[in-house]
């Protein structure tokens, strides 16, 4: 599989604070890939040298083999950005950004059928000719969206797209997000909702402090983490439980036990064989994998205190 977007050796100095730290990845065509880490990890930065709104101090990228310096046209072309920010025109209707969107990149009438398309698509139809001020904020949303798919890019940066939106819209966002990397669309999203990019990214980079601390398939990632939950339902009360297990007990509630187990050295058999010897009687028990929001907070601790 070839490379929609490739990242070599990237840095970026804000005058004595290093953003980007020699940052190398690859992202496949056609996958749906997340980029996380903790505020000023420089994903914003990384996605602003992407798009030609920075300029790198060291390094190159490329969009569909288009270096985003000297081939700036072929790879803006290529791309379609939907950022963070709300930003806006107060003088046009929503028609008219999308018309004037698809005219910075040369289109013109024969464009118009598929900005029809994507206001059915994204249920902007009956807003088409609201000014953005009058907008709600989930309709900003859809139409940032619409913005950044007007001139048909086959990489889409998804930069925080749901922040601040209720839940249906974020659940309604997702869905098209699905059918765009259904589409072949190569999907680069950034995201703080965790339990999202688990759910969507098949691989995963993650930055902390300029530097890429992690660069795996999601499935993967959610196996490094040292530890598994154990969770216990007990026929009775019980107050005193084995020394051994003591320091492995995170939650004790009534007739309730929830343990953390490391994968390579805790044995289920084990535990439930010590709660026997000290006559703990365990009813009923399930164990939960770690999530992606603890393998990033593991990795980002690790990181910090090595």
């Amino acid at each position: 599989m070839s490379n929609a977007v490739v990242i070599q050796n990237v840095h970026k100095t804000y005058r004595q604070v290093e953003a980007l730290k020699g940052i190398t990845l690859d992202i496949p065509q056609g996958s749906f890939f997340g980029l996380l880490g903790p505020n000023g990890a420089g994903k914003s930065t990384l996605i602003n040298i992407i798009a030609g709104l920075v300029r790198a101090n060291q390094g190159h990228i490329s969009v569909l083999g288009y270096d985003v310096v000297k081939d700036w046209r072929q790879a803006r072309f290529s791309l379609g950005i939907v950022p963070q920010e709300l930003v806006y025109d107060a003088f046009f209707n929503v028609r008219e950004m999308l018309k004037l969107q698809a005219g910075y990149f040369g289109l013109g009438k024969e464009n118009e059928p598929w900005i029809d398309e994507l206001l059915e698509t994204l249920s902007l139809t009956n807003k088409a000719n609201e000014s953005f001020l009058r907008l709600s904020g989930g309709m900003k949303r859809r139409l940032l969206i619409a913005l950044a798919l007007v001139h048909k890019p086959k990489v889409v940066v998804l930069d925080e797209p749901t922040a601040g939106v209720d839940v249906e819209l974020r659940q309604s966002l997702w869905q098209f997000a699905k059918k765009l990397h259904q589409a072949g669309h190569t999907i680069l999203l950034t995201t703080h909702y965790l339990e999202e990019a688990e759910a969507l990214c098949e691989k995963i980079a993650i930055l902390n402090h300029g530097e890429m601390i992690a660069l795996d398939q999601t499935k993967n990632l959610l196996a490094r983490h040292p530890y598994r939950w154990l969770y216990l339902d007990l026929k009775e009360d019980y107050q005193d439980f084995p020394l051994n297990l003591k320091d492995k007990i995170i939650t004790q509630k009534p007739q309730q036990l929830v343990l953390r187990l490391h994968r390579e050295q805790d044995s289920i058999v084990g535990i439930l064989e010590e709660l026997k010897k000290a006559n703990i009687e365990v009813v009923d028990l399930h164990t939960n994998e770690p999530s992606l929001e603890e393998v990033f907070i593991h990795l980002i601790n690790q990181e910090t205190s090595s």
